[in-house]
């Protein structure tokens, strides 16, 4: 696998943990992706339309020989399978894929911007990437991550989640079965 990625997931409608852990599942699933590491999860208030539940946040490192291109083909085909609906910028969403740096490239598409344009801005992405990759730098803004998160004004809003145990939670769709399944009541 040639190609080192890290991308944001983030949940704050239904069963939120395990829309990310199905995500998770299915990122693995494909042949072309390979899990490298996942940060710990974290808990953060929503941002712009902030009338809304709180998101789980996390950030997972992938190696892949797929392009840029086809790996958000394959992040919006997730996002599908999870049942996302773009209806409110900013808004609800089950499940939320996004391409954070793919090689350390800089890349500008119709639809696709790497690094992803808000990232150095959002606590919720920093503190997990932080975690993953502390050595990283911003070679744009010439400051290192730790740099950039003590610059941050909304990491107080940014806490570490403590996930259930693997009993507590069944994924919610798998690439076999894509239809929607009830989660059991605790």
């Amino acid at each position: 696998m040639r190609h080192n990625v890290y991308i944001a997931l983030g949940s704050n409608v239904g069963e939120r943990y395990s829309h990310l852990i199905t995500a998770i599942e299915l990122i693995e699933e494909h042949e072309h992706i390979k899990l490298v590491k996942r940060s710990s999860i974290y808990e953060t208030e929503p941002i712009g339309y902030v009338d809304q539940q709180s998101f789980l946040n996390m950030v997972i490192h992938i190696q892949t020989d797929l392009h840029a291109r086809e790996l958000l083909d394959v992040t919006q085909k997730i996002e599908q399978q999870c049942g996302r609906k773009r209806d409110v910028r900013w808004g609800p969403r089950t499940l939320d894929l996004d391409i954070l740096l793919f090689d350390q490239e800089y890349m500008l598409m119709e639809d696709l911007s790497i690094p992803h344009p808000r990232m150095w801005e959002r606590a919720f992405v920093i503190i997990p990437l932080m975690e993953l990759h502390p050595t990283l730098r911003a070679t744009h803004l010439n400051k290192s991550i730790h740099e950039i998160a003590e610059g941050l004004v909304d990491k107080e809003g940014v806490r570490r989640w403590i996930e259930p145990t693997e009993k507590e939670y069944e994924p919610i769709v798998s690439s076999k079965d894509t239809h929607s399944k009830s989660l059991p009541k605790k």
